[in-house]
């Protein structure tokens, strides 16, 4: 019997390839691709012409017979669109599926969206909670949000940047307008941008101009120190809130809802500026 490979690909710089994964991809009998016009922009820049057929979520039960068939006898090799297989896309149910079955599965290491992200956030990494594409549904989507606000975990998630702005805004609205955030989009490509931090400054950003391409969304967690404002922050924003005719009382209660500070620690800081 052969062995499935799990072959990661480029998020976007071609470069981004391993050798032993253009070795595999040559060698193997088949290659099973998510979606094969977008896999023949890779195999074709680097001259690869091994076979290749389809394997994505609407044909998944479909293919399995045509790829365990080219395992009795060779190699296959799975790949997605970009990044590792298995992650976000129908891979793991090959991937399981060949392990009941016996054949070997032997995963490549390489480029994924999740990880890149997470290590350019500038936030932690000791500790992260991968949640994969968050909800379309602003239902479903405040109630993922209000399920993961204790969590002390760095959260990566995927998302549209076309909900990017509707996103942003829930997080400020249920996580607190301090929550620290990176938006990274077009990750390792001519236009990558990440946009660092706090929930209330990039909402604000992004309901005037949405981006173009891939976003991933990195969000710290509920640690303490984590979120906490700075001393500045929170007295801006109490001026802030006082200038737009809130009292004291009124204005240290909601800025210690998004400063990570108690109320009487704003409301006293604001006697003390006064």
């Amino acid at each position: 019997m052969g062995t499935l490979y799990i072959v990661p690909t480029p998020i976007g710089n071609l470069e981004d390839i391993t050798l032993r994964a253009l070795r595999i991809l040559k060698e193997v009998a088949l290659i099973a691709a998510e979606d094969t016009r977008t896999s023949r922009v890779l195999t074709r820049h680097f001259d690869i012409n091994t076979p290749m057929t389809s394997y994505h979520e609407h044909n998944k039960l479909a293919k399995l017979d045509v790829i365990f068939a080219a395992l009795e006898t060779a190699d296959v090799a799975l790949i997605s669109d970009a990044g590792t297989p298995g992650i976000s896309d129908p891979g793991y149910e090959l991937i399981a599926a060949a392990l009941e079955r016996g054949y070997a599965v032997a995963p490549l290491p390489g480029a994924s969206a999740l990880t890149t992200a997470l290590v350019g956030s500038g936030l932690a990494t000791d500790r992260f909670l991968y949640v994969g594409f968050l909800p379309r549904k602003a239902a479903a989507l405040r109630a993922q949000l209000e399920s993961l606000k204790e969590r002390c975990e760095t959260i990566v998630a995927y998302e549209s940047p076309y909900r990017l702005a509707d996103t942003l805004s829930l997080i400020v609205e249920v996580m607190g307008e301090g929550r620290r955030v990176c938006v990274a989009r077009e990750l390792s490509k001519k236009f990558e941008q990440f946009y660092r931090g706090r929930a209330g400054e990039l909402s604000a950003l992004f309901q005037a101009d949405n981006p173009r391409g891939e976003v991933t969304l990195v969000i710290a967690g509920a640690d303490a120190e984590a979120a906490k404002w700075s001393e500045a922050e929170v007295q801006a924003a109490l001026k802030e809130r006082i200038a737009a005719g809130d009292s004291l009382s009124r204005a240290a209660r909601t800025v210690s809802k998004s400063a990570g500070w108690s109320k009487s620690a704003v409301y006293q800081l604001g006697i003390k500026d006064n």
